[in-house]
């Protein structure tokens, strides 16, 4: 009978990292930086249907790599948790750091006690009012937190893409020259991205309540028009009436044919008539839904006598017999 080897901590948790990090680094990378209009997410990704970017609050940001199903549970998650504080207290109360915590403490927890980790890394990322308040935490796939500071680079090849993104990362560029930064990081000097491989999405240092957008064109580096590249603009359902094209009423509409009788006298007749045939339809409605007879009531019962009370007889003492004493 075999009997189960004895597997020491460490080893049991050298096992899990080093089977995480397989998991992860089959998936591609992405980038995140923080810039002068807000903060930017590129990802390489050629699916135009599953996301890695998501959007969680107003202004909180996901994005995650590795097993899809995995980081998109993780991301729904997030959304019910922000959802039901923000209803619950405030929407002002919602922050990238207590969802960062939360998802730390998830993955942990699953990292530590089941069999099997988490094939994820993600990012939680919060754009504020001024750049330095601008906030990026990454979520390893044991549950640690980094607090990355303008930059993160999330996937298997890491340490080199970020060794490129911050030889050119500039905080004061525009969304063009980040744009054009991120996907020279992600493609290195071997390869050329296109449009087409590429997900991009955004959190706008605006005024506006909801900051996250996404950018669909084909473009990636045309700036954002008055509609914005990812809410094109919507259209007439029906093509507007040009007043000097459109046909005017004739004037014979106003008389009776051949009659010549004017509409104005005869409008006030109409409407009578008009009222009478609505009298008498309500009327003929109310005769063909009427009962002929009132349906009959059950009989009603007397009421129950109240229970009577038994009286209680008072003792008697036996009386003495005549003769003893």
């Amino acid at each position: 009978m075999s009997v189960f080897g004895y597997v020491s901590p460490e080893q049991a948790q050298k096992d899990k990292a080093d089977f995480a990090r397989k998991g992860i680094a089959r998936g591609r990378s992405l980038v995140g930086m923080s810039f002068m209009g807000g903060v930017l997410l590129c990802a390489e990704n050629k699916s135009r249907n599953l996301h890695k970017l998501g959007e969680i609050y107003d202004h909180i940001a996901f994005a995650g790599v590795g097993k899809y199903n995995e980081f998109d549970q993780l991301r729904q998650a997030g959304i019910r948790s922000a959802d039901l504080k923000g209803y619950s207290y405030s929407r002002e109360d919602v922050d990238a750091r207590s969802l960062a915590n939360g998802y730390a403490q998830l993955i942990g927890q699953v990292f530590t006690h089941e069999m099997k980790p988490l094939e994820v890394e993600i990012l939680v990322a919060e754009v504020g009012a001024e750049q330095a308040d601008d906030q990026l935490f990454h979520i390893l796939y044991d549950g640690t937190v980094v607090d990355e500071g303008g930059t993160s680079v999330l996937g298997g090849d890491a340490d080199a893409l970020a060794e490129r993104l911050s030889s050119t990362y500039d905080p004061a560029a525009d969304l063009q020259g980040a744009l054009a930064t991120a996907v020279a990081a992600l493609g290195g000097p071997d390869r050329t991205l296109g449009a087409a491989d590429l997900e991009i999405a955004l959190l706008e240092r605006s005024t506006r309540r909801r900051c996250f957008r996404r950018i669909r064109d084909q473009e990636p580096d045309r700036p954002s028009g008055p509609a914005g590249p990812g809410r094109p603009r919507a259209r007439t359902r029906h093509r507007p009436v040009d007043p000097e094209v459109a046909p005017a009423w004739p004037a014979a509409a106003t008389t009776t044919g051949g009659l010549g009788v004017s509409m104005s006298i005869l409008r006030p007749a109409l409407r009578v008539s008009a009222a009478l045939v609505l009298v008498a339809t309500i009327t003929a409605c109310g005769e063909a839904t009427r009962t002929p007879h009132r349906p009959t009531r059950p009989p009603r019962l007397p009421p129950d006598p109240p229970p009577r009370r038994r009286r209680r007889r008072p003792l008697r003492r036996p009386r003495p017999r005549p003769g003893l004493r």
